[in-house]
């Protein structure tokens, strides 16, 4: 097994947006060190290329549904690179979105009060508060639009029952908006219900039978778009501060699992959506050593050990 020291360093050779997560998460870097990477995001790698391919109205893709689509998951994508919502590139191309995209189809409500699907939903809250837009609305309909079980399902109400992959985007969504707004107590209770709907479950077992509930949850890939697996599931529970404990003992051994001898994480598939969803592909070659998988599963099993 490869040392830290040397995966570390392979970390550090990529792109801006792995480096500066790198330093905050994995090392004891300054808090002026990790501040100045970040600052790269936006004007170099993925983070540039991004934000270079929005149209004039605002939108990524052309102008129409799927194009508003690329937009939910473009700005998705910023907010997981971790780019700077202070950098003025960054803010003339939020105040784009904020000013020239509507929800005809929905008479015409702002792109950041969301449309009607609690997975969609869950993605524009969370780039929405991490960007500065007003999210209070979409808060308040999604906080209703909470299952009895706790978690969230974009076929509610036809459907009692919650979704993992619904409800992993809306409790992002509402994390990120916890840490803009200083956690209302209405949504900190919220999502802890949530998070027990993750975790009574161990993270991928049907609460009911005990059984597997999808195989493929684990096996991770990057980006998730809309897609639910136990390594986004952990790291969601690492950023919110949650204290493991049994529940998730099983999940992360899934983790360790598909780690290789090298020490690093492979890339385990790619969703088929993705290219309908965003504009480029950031790691792609299934099998081999992956950067974003290895910093995500590292930063969990360190979450995990201490």
């Amino acid at each position: 097994m490869a040392s830290r020291k040397a995966i570390l360093k392979w970390l550090l050779d990529s792109d801006p947006s792995i480096r500066w997560q790198v330093l905050r998460d994995l090392t004891d870097e300054t808090g002026e060190a990790v501040a100045a990477e970040r600052s790269r995001v936006a004007s170099e790698g993925w983070g540039a290329r991004l934000l270079g391919l929005q149209a004039e109205g605002g939108q990524w893709g052309a102008e129409d549904d799927e194009g508003w689509m690329r937009t939910v998951y473009a700005l998705a994508l910023l907010k997981d690179l971790g780019v700077d919502p202070a950098d003025e590139s960054v803010r003339k191309s939020i105040d784009r979105v904020r000013e020239r995209i509507a929800w005809w189809q929905l008479d015409g409500r702002p792109f950041f009060e969301g449309e009607t699907e609690a997975c969609i939903n869950g993605r524009i809250l969370a780039a929405g508060a991490y960007f500065g837009a007003d999210s209070d609305r979409l808060v308040d309909r999604l906080l209703e639009e909470q299952l009895e079980d706790g978690g969230w399902n974009c076929e509610a109400p036809t459907s009692r029952r919650s979704s993992f992959h619904s409800t992993i985007c809306v409790l992002e969504g509402l994390l990120e908006y916890e840490t803009a707004q200083g956690a209302p107590a209405a949504v900190t209770r919220a999502r802890t219900r949530a998070q027990d709907y993750l975790l009574e479950r161990r993270l991928h077992r049907s609460l009911a039978s005990g059984e597997v509930i999808n195989h493929r949850w684990t096996r991770f890939a990057f980006p998730t778009t809309w897609h639910y697996d136990v390594l986004r599931g952990l790291d969601f529970l690492r950023s919110a501060g949650v204290a493991p404990d049994e529940r998730v003992a099983e999940a992360v051994a899934l983790v360790e699992k598909r780690r290789h001898q090298n020490g690093r994480w492979p890339l385990n598939l790619l969703h088929p959506d993705r290219l309908e969803r965003l504009p480029f592909e950031l790691e792609a070659e299934i099998g081999r050593a992956r950067r974003w998988n290895t910093l995500r599963a590292l930063r969990v099993l360190d979450w995990h050990g201490s």
